[in-house]
């Protein structure tokens, strides 16, 4: 039962303060941040004790299907939901001083309590019923929170387009949760666990027997697809940053693009049946990362590097779920949550010191005059490039060291996304924090007050390496797969020490006396490919304008001419006019009756002498 106060307690707060307190918003964002906060002790305290879950009770009975409310909690739930609180926690409280003034704060945060409900109840779900129900409020609450200054265009535009997309692959996700149901007559996953190794005779037993294994694996994938904005669902990952940037880090670092390589974790025992699977979710994974890199050099908006930076990190993840390392992929999700986050906020704080400015060529000089948030950035893009000693080099030179033993081109192409991350992450630092202002606002920047420099400095030491070496985290982590984390041999070691200095160096070299974009100056035609992001958004736009409105049109046309016009209206017209020219022959009239039949011995006399 205790386990259910980890969901009762945002909700609670979800339903009170967008019930009662939309418009009294210092009381809304503390019933908000206190039942976050409460729900990462809880969760801490529950992980650290292993508490076991009470048993699930009936929730749906109908035929044959049958659906029990249960809530998981091995090893893989306690860590995300421990990370999943914390992370929101931090959000929370940071959120106070980013949303200070803001008119919709009430609703701001009790839409910030629905999100932090359906994240964990994906986390805490026991069934596939459950995950999809969370999933698709997940996709709700974010849907809500990105479009949150919805009297702009861009952030209801940004806001449809995270959820249409989404539904794309949340569609393929369900079809693949009715086909597992289908042959193995369950969706519970301890169920789903123990029938995996019939999966395969089953399936070719049943009447979805011409389904290969493999297309039922890249169904359930296809959410993750979505969720976690791979390639080529990426779209709508970079345009959520039209939300707060409190918003930003929820769904960046710990929440909704967790989601997807939660639900390929959770799921791992079905995936790991198809290699062909596990190879295709690979590539997908490492092509989202060498995109996203790619692109994140060209980029001029501070939130948008770290949204293209994530899609990047995302794509670690899932490569390492398609190479048989869910641990590896967990670890780097955990580390990610914590050092992406702090990046987040650190970048709301320099948007709030210089007047929501965000381009990085009117910024420069912060580092004398945000002396906190520098330093605490600077934790954060280390630990994203992997730099010894922070915690992104052991997550992610674990997946590394994966792919070096399973894959040699996924590795290839894995160290050289690292070398653009380092490179990218470098050009940023350089151009916000270092030099001299080049805008009016970063000239006349301060420091925020402590109710946002405080996350920061929580986020920074989860950043450390330090933080993961040991406990129940570490603990977690060996038991998914039950061995512990692999470790490098010294000169592998030494090439993933190598990879960051060199970028870090190069984005030195090449920006620290630069007021502009040096790659635009040296390479005009590449950097242009690169902001473009390879036309994918304009692909999409003609598609949806293109073909799918010009098809929609075409239905219309055959609908309302062809069914409706000549098919229901045709029918009805001509009953209509034949009960018309019948009705002319019942008048009434005796005289009119004697006429006809007149008229019809006569035709009779006539045809019969003419035959």
């Amino acid at each position: 039962m205790g386990h259910a106060f980890l969901l009762l307690l945002p909700l609670t707060a979800f339903a009170v303060g967008g019930l009662f307190l939309r418009r009294r918003h210092a009381l809304a964002a503390t019933v908000s941040t206190a039942s976050a906060l409460a729900s990462a002790a809880w969760a801490t305290w529950l992980a650290w004790a292993k508490a076991d879950p009470a048993a699930g009770a009936v929730w749906l009975d109908a035929g044959g299907f049958t659906v029990v409310f249960r809530l998981e909690w091995d090893a893989l739930a306690r860590l995300m939901a421990a990370v999943v609180t914390w992370v929101g926690a931090a959000i929370h409280v940071y959120s106070w001083g980013y949303m200070r003034g803001d008119p919709g704060t009430g609703r701001f945060f009790a839409f910030l309590s629905l999100f932090m409900f359906s994240m964990l109840g994906i986390v805490l779900a026991g069934n596939l019923v459950m995950m999809y129900v969370f999933w698709e409020l997940v996709g709700l609450s974010s849907y809500l929170l990105i479009g949150f200054w919805h009297e702009r265009a861009s952030a209801a535009d940004a806001g449809k387009k995270a959820f249409i997309v989404n539904k794309l692959g949340d569609f393929g996700f369900l079809l693949g949760i009715l086909v597992v149901w289908t042959v193995l007559g369950t969706v519970d996953f301890l169920d789903l666990q123990a029938a995996a190794p019939t999966f395969r005779d089953r399936l070719a037993a049943s009447p979805l027997g011409f389904l290969p294994l493999g297309a039922v694996a890249l169904l359930l994938f296809c959410g993750a697809v979505g969720k976690s904005a791979q390639f080529p669902l990426h779209v709508w990952l970079p345009d959520a940053m039209e939300g707060p940037t409190p918003v930003s880090a929820l769904i960046h670092a710990a929440t909704m693009v967790a989601a997807g390589v939660y639900m390929l974790c959770r799921l791992f025992f079905l995936f790991a049946l198809s290699p062909v699977a596990l190879e295709a979710i690979a590539w997908t994974g490492g092509l989202t990362a060498l995109l996203a890199a790619l692109w994140t050099v060209a980029q001029d908006d501070i939130k948008r590097v770290l949204a293209y930076s994530t899609l990047s990190q995302l794509g670690y993840m899932v490569m390492a779920v398609g190479l048989a390392s869910p641990h590896a992929a967990m670890f780097h999700l955990s580390t990610h949550a914590a050092f992406k986050a702090l990046l987040f906020l650190g970048a709301g704080s320099v948007i709030v010191a210089l007047h929501h400015e965000q381009d990085l060529w009117r910024m420069g000089g912060l580092w004398n005059r945000m002396r906190w948030t520098s330093v605490a950035f600077l934790v954060g893009m280390l630990a994203l490039c992997g730099v010894p000693f922070f915690a992104g080099a052991a997550s992610k030179d674990g997946i590394l060291l994966v792919a070096l033993r399973e894959n040699r081109a996924l590795f290839a192409l894995g160290a050289f996304t690292a070398l653009l991350t380092s490179l990218y992450m470098g050009r940023l630092f350089v151009a916000a924090f270092l030099g001299a202002p080049r805008g009016e606002a970063a000239a006349r920047a301060t420091e925020n007050g402590w109710v946002m420099k405080g996350p920061l400095a929580v986020l920074a030491l989860f950043s450390f390496a330090f933080a993961w070496r040991g406990g129940w985290a570490h603990d977690c982590l060996a038991t998914l797969v039950g061995a512990p984390m692999e470790h490098a041999p010294a000169v592998v070691h030494a090439f993933f020490i190598l990879i960051p200095l060199c970028g870090l160096l190069g984005a030195w070299a090449l920006y620290r006396e630069k007021p502009t974009d040096a790659l635009g100056q040296l390479f005009p035609g590449l950097r242009r490919a690169l902001a473009s992001k390879f036309l994918f958004d304009e692909f999409y736009l003609w598609l949806v304008r293109g073909v799918q409105e010009r098809f929609a049109a075409f239905l219309r046309g055959v609908d309302q001419w062809g069914v409706d016009g000549l098919g229901v209206r045709g029918v009805s017209l001509a009953a209509f006019c034949l009960g018309n020219v019948l009705r002319c022959f019942h008048s009434g009239s005796l005289q009119f009756y004697g006429f006809l039949l007149g008229l019809a011995t006569a035709a009779l006399l006539i045809f019969g002498v003419l035959r």
